[in-house]
């Protein structure tokens, strides 16, 4: 898989693919990220105590960052889950400044462990954040514990649309906490409608700089 970092347009990196298939919106990654997964996603996730977090598609590790900053700024135990199968290589894993770009500098060990750390089993990156990441492929991974906050971060439906049914999302449910959230930043028509086949409440949120909307979804008990 060809892969090389391009840096969008709020100055943070990403990746592109030969195919023209980015891993973060071209407008920003940083602010992408920031905005759907821990603004529209944690920062309303109404559970207490340790929160389980079910990610699909790990990719640069910006989300799981992001997640590890703030388990740590509200002491909250974390157990971070996700897949990726096609992990990056290490060489673009250095090149990915984003604690630097952050005024964190001093994460950037945390963030390279996230990638280094052993796969299939849990390892403890900080005290408030464990990190399980399996490079098995969804959706045939099964989840270890039902996780109250998804972060669905797939290709876009373009590119594999395959992960975006009403049967994909079903099997996803099935192993959800009750009244669990879903967070995604696709606003498709299909994949909306996908989600309340699926048994979720969804709700149109407001997008990040270059993308108008992006979805928030609700697991129904």
């Amino acid at each position: 898989m060809s892969r090389k970092i391009i840096i969008t347009n709020d100055g943070s990196p990403s990746i592109a693919l030969k195919d023209g298939v980015t891993y973060h919106s071209i407008y920003g990654a940083m602010q992408e990220s920031q905005h759907i997964f821990i603004g529209e996603g944690w920062k309303a996730l109404r559970t207490e105590g340790p929160a389980h977090i079910f990610e699909v598609g790990l990719g640069t590790g910006l989300n799981a960052l992001l997640m590890l900053i703030e388990a740590t700024f509200a002491r909250r135990e974390v157990i971070y889950e996700a897949v990726e199968a096609h992990p990056l290589e290490l060489s673009i894993i250095e090149k990915l400044d984003y604690c630097r770009i952050m005024g964190k500098p001093e994460l950037q060990p945390a963030f390279e462990r996230l990638h280094r750390c052993d796969w299939e089993a849990p390892v403890s990156i900080t005290p408030y954040f464990t990190l399980y990441k399996s490079r098995r492929a969804w959706p045939g991974y099964v989840l270890r514990q039902p996780a109250a906050l998804v972060f669905y971060d797939a290709f876009d439906p373009a590119a594999q649309p395959e992960l975006w049914t009403s049967e994909i999302f079903k099997r996803l449910s099935r192993q959800l906490a009750p009244g669990a959230l879903l967070v995604t930043y696709s606003s498709k028509g299909s994949v909306r409608r996908g989600l309340q086949a699926a048994g979720f409440r969804v709700e149109k949120r407001p997008g990040p700089p270059g993308k108008r909307e992006v979805i928030r979804a609700w697991r129904i008990p």
